[in-house]
């Protein structure tokens, strides 16, 4: 099998860190070879935050290079559009439409970006764009956010079992939390 280049790119304290260790669990049981990277950039709240998980047969190297990624998951709009030259031409982006505003715009010295799905998309991009904050408080937390990401983005791996994406969960998510987790991330399933 070929390698999968995933991005999990977001803001600090949103979660990235426990979506990217889910998924390594998850692929690690279903018999992959997988690299996950510690993360890059500044970690703390508001940092831009991004991961790598690579899997396939043999993996070597946990970085991916620019073009390289199959998928980018993005916990905030402008972060999905910050990485977009690590996409490969077939692609896709997995995203939040959630904006958290960058320093910049927060000090005036800038505009946060308008129109950023439909400037992917004109691209030739295949993005998946929902307000999975929305969804994340229906499931009883913002904090969910990364559950319904994964939720979404387990639609894209068919030939892994819905059971498997469960027991990763159960395997990574602090029990006081699981139920609300896997109704986020039931929710991030739905068309």
């Amino acid at each position: 099998m070929e390698t999968v280049n995933i991005m999990i790119v977001g803001v600090g304290g949103q979660g990235s860190l426990l979506a990217s260790k889910m998924l390594g669990h998850l692929l690690v049981q279903q018999g992959y070879d997988v690299k996950v990277s510690e993360v890059h950039g500044m970690s703390q709240r508001g940092g831009s935050v991004v991961t790598y998980v690579r899997f396939g047969d043999k993996v070597y190297s946990p970085i991916i290079d620019k073009g390289e990624a199959d998928y980018i998951v993005s916990f905030e709009l402008l972060e999905a559009a910050r990485w977009i030259e690590y996409l490969k031409p077939t692609g896709r982006v997995v995203t939040n439409t959630q904006k958290m505003e960058p320093m910049p715009v927060i000090a005036g010295l800038a505009k946060y970006p308008e129109n950023l799905v439909e400037k992917m998309q004109a691209k030739g991009i295949q993005v998946d764009a929902m307000d999975c904050l929305a969804l994340a408080e229906e499931a009883g937390s913002t904090k969910a956010v990364n559950m319904v990401l994964m939720g979404r983005l387990s639609k894209y791996f068919p030939d892994i079992p819905a059971e498997a994406w469960q027991a990763s969960l159960e395997a990574n998510v602090p029990a006081k939390v699981l139920e609300l987790n896997k109704v986020a991330f039931a929710l991030g399933q739905k068309d």
